[in-house]
């Protein structure tokens, strides 16, 4: 069924759904982050991973932000 709300609330990354859809932002609530969190044991028993890991994803955030 279309045309039951007057507002939606929805977790945006790029804004092309919203474009797709002839959506337009109202307002932003909340800035959300993505954590990688690790417990003390397994920080300093995996380091070396964790830190490959980090590494890597730190390039592909670079890389599609240019």
């Amino acid at each position: 069924m279309v045309g039951l709300s007057e507002l939606i609330v929805d977790i945006v990354e790029t804004g092309r759904t919203l474009k797709e859809n002839k959506l337009v932002e109202v307002a932003s609530i909340y800035t959300a982050t993505a954590r990688l969190i690790a417990n003390r044991v397994s920080f300093k028993l995996k380091f070396d991973r964790l830190n490959k890991l980090v590494t890597d994803l730190r390039a592909i955030v670079e890389e599609e932000n240019v």
